[in-house]
C-alpha cells in the first residue's frame, strides 16, 4: 500500500475546554502507521470532539496537531474527509450528492462519480431522491462523496450506529477496501465486534483522557487499564 502523504499525526498535550469544563485533558499521541485506529470508550469520553479537534472542525484550548508535519491548515484538511454518525445529504438525486463535490475538480468527474456509486452498491439508485433512501443507503452515499475526493485520511465518526446488521457489513466491507488502498482510516465506534474486526491499533479514551494507544491485538488480549478492562467485559464505566 502507499504511504500516506498525512502520516504521522501527531498530538501534544491537546486539551478542550467548554466554559469551566475540561472536556480533553492533556492528549499526546503519535499516530505513525497506516490502517485503521479505532477510538473508543465510554459515553463522554471525549471521542467524538477529539476526532473533531484532529479534524480541524474545532480549535484546541491548548497543544497542537500536526498532520505529517504541518499545522492544522486549509491543505491539511483538503488531504481529509470527515462522516458524521447522522449522515449530511442535500437535497438532491444520488448522483448529484456526489457531482457537487467533483465538479470543482473539473475534467471527467462523471466517471469517478460512477466509479464510486458502483464501489458503494448506489449506482442503480444514481437517480433517485438521497432523502428517500435508507438509512444505511444513506450513510453508503456520504462515505462514497467522501472517498470521491480521494482522501489520504478518513475520519468516521460511529458512521454504523444507527443502521441494521446487513447495512453494517457492506459499510465495514467497504471500509476494508478502502484501506487496502492505503487510506488512513481513523474511526470512533462504541461497538466492540465492530472494532475488533476492523482496528490494526485501539486508541481508549476516557473522561477526555487518553488511557491506551496499542496495536488491536495487544488490547484485546490484555489491556492495560482497568477502565478499559472493565469496557470491555460490558460493565458500566463512569
Amino acid at each position: 500500500m502507499p504511504a500516506s502523504l498525512s502520516l504521522p499525526l501527531e498530538v501534544d498535550g491537546l486539551c478542550y475546554r467548554a466554559g469551566p469544563d475540561l472536556l480533553i485533558e492533556k492528549v499526546s499521541v503519535t499516530i505513525e502507521n497506516a490502517g485503521v485506529s479505532v477510538i473508543m470508550g465510554p459515553n463522554g469520553a471525549g471521542k467524538s470532539l477529539f476526532l473533531r479537534l484532529i479534524h480541524g472542525l474545532l480549535g484546541p484550548s491548548a497543544g497542537e496537531i500536526r498532520w505529517a508535519g504541518r499545522p492544522l491548515d486549509l491543505e491539511t484538511r483538503r488531504r481529509q474527509a470527515l462522516v458524521f454518525q447522522k449522515p449530511v445529504l442535500m437535497r438532491r438525486s444520488v448522483a448529484a450528492n456526489i457531482d457537487f463535490v467533483l465538479k470543482p475538480q473539473g475534467g471527467q468527474y462523471r466517471q469517478r462519480r460512477d466509479q464510486v456509486l458502483h464501489q458503494a452498491g448506489l449506482y442503480r439508485l444514481r437517480n433517485q431522491a438521497a432523502r428517500l433512501l435508507s438509512g444505511g443507503e444513506q450513510q453508503r452515499l456520504a462515505l462514497a462523496r467522501a472517498l470521491a475526493t480521494d482522501p489520504d485520511v478518513l475520519l468516521l465518526d460511529e458512521p454504523c450506529a444507527s443502521i441494521d446488521s446487513a447495512a453494517t457489513l457492506r459499510i465495514e466491507n467497504l471500509l476494508r477496501q478502502t484501506r487496502e488502498r492505503g487510506v488512513k482510516i481513523i474511526l470512533v465506534t462504541h461497538d466492540t465486534g465492530q472494532a475488533r474486526r476492523l482496528a490494526d491499533d485501539m486508541l481508549f479514551m476516557h473522561n477526555g483522557r487518553l488511557l491506551e494507544y496499542r496495536p488491536a491485538a495487544e488490547f484485546f488480549a490484555a489491556p492495560s487499564s482497568e477502565q478499559a478492562r472493565a469496557f470491555l467485559d460490558g460493565k458500566i464505566v463512569i
